[in-house]
């Protein structure tokens, strides 16, 4: 493109028009084709088909709902529209005003009486037959994967209504929202290693939060009885097809309430969530059917890994936990080689690939878990479990510590690990702890990954495919 060509250009993109009034989308004219016949109607949308015969132009348009049929006769709209409606090109933008009909071949179409361009495309779409095939210019480029792929935009309307749904569900049970800070002076709440930032007016270090999990307790010592959060969070770790360093997550929490209710209220909540989204509890997922009627089968954490290495795992020492691991493939990276990491790993070799419909890992060993209240009955494991689909963990939930005393302990523990080399450890919060000090009433936590329950309810089978715009490597 010249100079001049580009002059032209930019002014032809200036003089577009600010607004457009639209009164109908595609969809809702093709459903409710019967009250729309012989109906002037405004649309609008992008081009993404044009069919030339003699003195008629058929063009596709793409809304927000679907696509329509635009039906350009030339007898209509006179020579100089219908001209100019020729030259469109795939990727154009235009806003038509005409009457709902049908075509002879049946086609429900807009005839148009008068047309406006309100986008001009420089650059040209893809083919619409072989769309984009490479993945990766998929994720980059995904306003692109948008306009070629009905398909994706179905994915991302489903996973906008499937936030609301769980934000209905915990609403209506007395659940209030709340935000918690995303630049946090300490990180905490999981095993992560966390993304640092430096905050210029205050001279610190601060990070990115791997989980808003501490806050939120704070808010039920502060004295309310349910909250909750959905937010981003940020671990600097994996980068595959069930990890991605930012992710979406919901936490609530209950006072009042044990793990057993958080398993109960988790079973509502999938099961709520299907049938609202898709109008039944048992779904397909990458060619499996899963059901989500409660209940959920419950394994038992430390019997699961008996039952497949005739081991009780509590009963080892340590020289004999680490060699039961590495007899079954595990090694260990540096600041790694301890209890909770290879309990983890045995657990995430051994069981986890079996864990196909929805099943609750329960009752931790109490060394994977320093923020959990023990077990009644047996002070070896802690009030834990982790839902797990088609061998994917999709909550994790305690019965939350509330003891400050032994949360101190257990943040001493966590700083000997940090100490000997796992980034994972958690950091000691103090001022969580004396938070607790004035008195945490019994409670029971959960956080679910969001991100994974979307790959679950639309049948994709990697994370990237239900996050808009997913991290990938700069292109070069």
């Amino acid at each position: 493109m010249d100079a001049k060509e580009q002059k032209e250009l930019s002014s032809i993109i200036s003089s577009l028009p600010y607004s457009y009034k639209v009164t109908g989308f595609s969809k809702e004219i093709k459903e409710g084709y019967g009250s729309y016949e012989g109906k002037k109607v405004s649309v609008a949308g992008r081009v993404t088909a044009i069919r030339k015969s003699g003195k008629l132009v058929f063009i596709d348009i793409l809304d927000s709902k679907g696509k329509i049929q635009i039906y350009f006769d030339y007898a209509e709209i006179g020579e100089n529209e219908f001209e100019a409606a020729k030259k469109l090109n795939a990727g154009d933008m235009i806003g038509v005003e005409g009457v709902v009909f049908k075509t002879k071949p049946g086609e429900i179409s807009v005839k148009a009486g008068k047309y406006t361009l309100l986008a001009k495309a420089i650059r040209t779409l893809p083919d619409k037959w072989h769309g984009i095939q490479d993945v990766e210019t998929r994720y980059r480029k995904r306003h692109l994967d948008l306009i070629m792929n009905e398909g994706v935009r179905e994915v991302f309307i489903k996973r906008s209504r499937t936030i609301s749904l769980i934000r209905r569900f915990l609403d209506e049970k007395g659940f209030i929202e709340f935000e918690t800070p995303t630049i946090q002076p300490l990180y905490g709440g999981a095993d992560a290693e966390p993304f640092r930032t430096h905050v210029s007016t205050l001279k610190e270090e601060h990070y990115l939060r791997i989980s808003d999990e501490l806050y939120l307790k704070k808010l039920i010592i502060g004295g309310f009885d349910k909250v909750y959060e959905i937010c981003k969070d940020f671990r600097n770790e994996d980068l595959d097809t069930t990890h991605s360093p930012e992710f979406t997550m919901i936490e609530w929490y209950q006072a009042y309430a044990d793990y057993n209710d958080m398993m109960k209220l988790t079973e509502e909540l999938l099961n709520y969530t299907a049938k609202e989204l898709l109008g039944t509890h048992e779904i397909t997922y990458q060619g499996k059917t899963v059901s989500l009627k409660a209940p959920f089968k419950r394994l038992q954490f430390v019997e699961s890994i008996k039952e497949k290495t005739g081991k009780d795992i509590l009963e080892l020492d340590d020289d004999e936990l680490f060699k039961l691991a590495e007899r079954h493939g595990i090694r260990f990276e540096k600041g790694k080689r301890n209890r909770a990491h290879a309990y983890n790993k045995l657990l995430e070799v051994l069981v986890q690939p079996e864990l196909k419909q929805p099943t609750f890992i329960i009752d931790f060993p109490r060394d994977t878990s320093p923020l959990t209240r023990p077990k009644r009955g047996n002070p070896l494991l802690v009030e834990r479990f982790e839902l797990y689909i088609d061998t994917v963990e999709l909550a994790n939930s305690y019965s939350e510590l509330q003891n400050p005393i032994i949360q101190r302990e257990n943040f001493d523990s966590e700083a000997k690990k940090a100490k000997a080399g796992d980034k994972d450890a958690e950091p000691p919060d103090m001022d969580f702890v004396e938070a607790m000090e004035h008195g945490m009433p019994p409670t029971g936590g959960l956080g679910l990954g969001i991100d994974r329950l979307v790959m679950l309810l639309t049948d994709r089978n990697s994370i990237k495919e239900v996050i808009l715009f997913p991290m990938e490597k700069r292109e070069r």
